[in-house]
């Protein structure tokens, strides 16, 4: 049975802060009002926009509203305004070379495909899941069960989730795989501890460990 690896993506594999807090302040704007502190959008990424929104205060029935304000401004700026965390493209390849990989996320799958194929790693994927994908996102497994449905693949062995939150470990626990919490992301430690047995500093790390383990 081949090694899957399934990544998360910002904080784990992007940096797209800066993106993401422009767009949740041009979303207030737009309906002239004040953007949250930046810490408080921060402390809530990794869940869906809608989730966040709510989160920080927005009328239920205003939620949707802000939701497509932000994607209209994210489309504009992701490409520009979002990098790999160090090594992460490193972290990729090297996967590739003894895994098959994945990407599940919280993030519009649309536009993260469009961002992974501009920044020229989206062939290395066999399948990106995004929230438009599911019904229910991470932590539950819905995410991860669908896109192992789509790989074809039909047991749990040898299957890893690297991610930077604890949305992501709760998500594999429950689909009955693996996980590697890495700490280069929007995670605390002490959150990660509390939700994986093994941490490690960035992707590339998790990669190395994930080799490691399966003895190549």
């Amino acid at each position: 049975m081949k090694t899957t690896i399934l990544f998360d993506l910002d904080g784990t594999l992007l940096d797209s802060t800066e993106a993401i807090l422009l767009c949740f302040e041009d979303s207030y704007k737009d309906f002239g009002l004040q953007s949250p502190e930046h810490n408080k959008i921060k402390s809530l990424i990794g869940h869906p926009l809608d989730y966040m929104y709510e989160h920080l205060g927005v009328e239920k029935e205003k939620i949707w509203d802000f939701v497509d304000q932000y994607k209209f401004h994210y489309r504009q700026r992701s490409k520009t305004m979002t990098h790999f965390l160090p090594d992460a493209k490193e972290a990729i390849i090297e996967a590739s070379k003894f895994a098959r990989l994945g990407v599940v996320t919280t993030k519009t799958g649309t536009y993260s495909r469009e961002l992974l194929e501009h920044m020229g790693v989206m062939e290395y994927f066999e399948v990106l899941i995004g929230r438009e994908d599911v019904i229910n996102p991470k932590p539950h497994p819905e995410p991860i069960l669908k896109a192992l449905y789509q790989m074809d693949i039909h047991y749990k062995e040898n299957i890893w989730m690297i991610g930077d939150t604890c949305l992501d470990m709760v998500s594999a626990k429950d689909a009955g795989l693996k996980s590697v919490g890495v700490t280069c992301g929007y995670g605390a430690d002490e959150q990660l501890q509390k939700c994986t047995e093994i941490i490690q500093n960035d992707t590339k790390s998790a990669v190395s460990y994930i080799k490691k383990i399966i003895k190549l």
